[in-house]
Parts: C-alpha cells; structure tokens; sequence
C-alpha cells in the first residue's frame, strides 16, 4: 500500500534548498512512498522539478487556503521542517501523526545577545534529517540538490564573448542590508579577479550592480533582474566560482558543487547554515572575526545597529580574490 508524506516549510529560498536531502532520502529509502510539499506559492518554483516530489501545494498568506485540499490526501504521516504558527495550523487542521523541526530559538538568542557558543557543531541539514528518523531514514551524505527546468537553462553563447571562456558569479543582493557585500568591496574583489565577472541579484539589486559594473577596473555584466531564479542559478552551475553572502543562491551553489567564497555580514556559520560542500571542492569562509557586536542578528537588519558596519567594510578582499583565482 503507497503511504503518502507531507513536508512542511514554507521559507525561504535557501531553507527549501536544505530540505532537498530529507526529500530525496525519503523518496529513495522508503518503499511505495509518495512525497508531497507544502510551501509558499512565491517559492514553488524552487520545488517543481524535483523528481523526488509527487505534489506539491502552495499558500498565498493562509493555510487556510489549502487545508480542505490536504485533507483529501489523508497522510500518513507529516515532517514539519518549519515549526512556526501556520504549519502548526496545518497539523492541527489534518490530525495526523508528524514530527517537528526544532529551531533552537533559545540558543540562538543566547548566542546572538551574549555571543555563547551554545549552538551544536551540527549543520542545519542533520538536524532536519533527525525529523525524519523515526521513519527509518538516514543521511545518504549526497549533500543538497536543485533542479532546474530545460527552458530555464541559460545558453553560454549569449553571453559576451570574454565570458565563454570562463566567468564568476558574485551575488549582489539579500533580504537584508546586513547580510550584503558592500559596493566598495565588490568593486575591490572585481577589480582583482583575473577571470570576468557575472553579477546576480533581483530587480531591485540592478541599481546596485549597476555602480559595481560601471567602476572603472571592473569587467562585470550585470544580469540582476534579467532571468528568473532558475536562469540565475544555472549561471552559477556554469560559473567557475561564486562569490556570495549569506544568501538562497550560496545553497544553490553548494548543491552543484561549486567552489564557494561565502562572505559573512552580521550573521555568523555557527548558525549551522554554512554551505555544505563534499570535502575535495574548496571552499572559503571569509568573516571579521574577533568583533563583540557579532553576531547581530541570526536573520539581519535594514542598516548597521552598531553604524560602523565593520563585519562587513573589514572584509578582506585580497584574500577573497586570492582564493578564486588560486582555484
């Protein structure tokens, strides 16, 4: 008899992209099994064309919205990977057995008020996979995935041609101000760089790359706006490297093996959100280490709390550029 799944989160980007080893180790471990996902109808797209998901629903603002829906499906059992008020509305709507992802909250704010180390040295991955023990699931150690639709995949070709010979990926934006590299120090890592540089973000990241691209020194295209999240992301799988701050695109690029420099602002890897990366690709995290006021925030802030911006203006971009253009 098939036995039908249902895993819960709703947001965002980068959190989706974590879940995808839950997914796939379900779908490969568990025999006749049905996976279905719950999430956000703005991030459906992150989840469409995993071969490993049979359905998945989405909500606007309200689980309202779907829960009618669900309840049709009768599962057999839930995975709850974002425990907060709406999907806790979900399992009471459907009444069947589950398991809930445990945020830490606690930890996380001793560690971001009185900077203690209480976070276990455990990637944010693991601890969704220990959601899923009790259905006899292990970690298959495979790391993330992400898949991206045929239409969605970007031609080489169409890019100038300095670019067919090999670029990098340097991501522009973030949902907040604390978590983005600064546009003095993008131009500083640009301008060092040996190889051209693709410039990603959304729409309103454009003006940003803009003033990167335009600096003198810098051999940068700016695509921000220009593709969609998957277009984008098939730019990274083509890229020799990515260079980003703590953002949905970094997990992209660690599902495709990328080699990473992932650029830490006011939030700090012991979070346990660190890319995850198989040990022979390389990777660097480049943080200013040593700062009392760090970490801030475990999400972020629309300007610097302490106004000096030092976790992110000390950056150092020699080091950064010196690591690309080593690989």
């Amino acid at each position: 008899m098939q036995k039908k799944i249902l895993i819960i989160r709703f947001s965002s980007i980068g959190d989706i992209v974590l879940t995808s080893p839950v997914v796939r180790c379900l779908s490969r471990q568990l025999e006749n099994v049905e996976i279905h996902y719950l999430t956000k109808e703005v991030f459906a797209p992150v989840l469409l064309s995993n071969p490993h998901i049979s359905r998945v629903f989405t909500i606007r603002k309200n689980v309202s919205e779907v829960l009618p829906e669900l309840r049709v499906q009768r599962y057999d059992y839930i995975i709850d990977l974002h425990n907060n008020l709406r999907s806790w509305q979900v399992l009471l709507g459907l009444r069947r057995s589950f398991s809930r992802f445990s945020k830490l909250n606690f930890r996380k704010w001793l560690l971001v008020t009185f900077k203690a180390k209480v976070m276990p040295d455990v990637h944010i991955v693991d601890r969704y996979m220990q959601t899923a023990t009790g259905l006899g699931i292990k970690n298959d150690g495979a790391g993330l995935e992400f898949y991206i639709p045929k239409s969605q995949e970007i031609d080489i070709n169409v890019l100038p041609a300095p670019y067919k010979h090999g670029f990098i990926t340097l991501v522009t934006g973030g949902r907040h101000f604390t978590k983005i590299i600064p546009i003095e120090k993008a131009v500083a890592i640009c301008r060092l760089l040996k190889l051209p540089v693709v410039l990603l973000g959304g729409p309103e990241d454009r003006e940003r790359a803009e003033t990167i691209a335009n600096f003198e020194g810098v051999k940068a295209l700016n695509v921000c706006g220009k593709y969609s999240l998957m277009a984008s992301a098939s730019l990274v799988r083509q890229a020799k490297a990515i260079i980003t701050s703590d953002t949905g695109l970094m997990h992209i690029a660690a599902a495709f093996h990328k080699p990473i420099v992932s650029v830490w602002g006011n939030t700090v890897p012991e979070l346990g959100m660190h890319p995850l990366l198989p040990v022979e690709v390389p990777q660097m995290i480049s943080e200013v280490n040593g700062l009392k006021c760090r970490p801030c925030s475990k999400i972020g802030f629309a300007t610097c709390p302490k106004g000096h911006f030092r976790c992110m203006m000390d950056q150092d971009v020699a080091e950064i550029a010196g690591f690309v253009n080593n690989l």
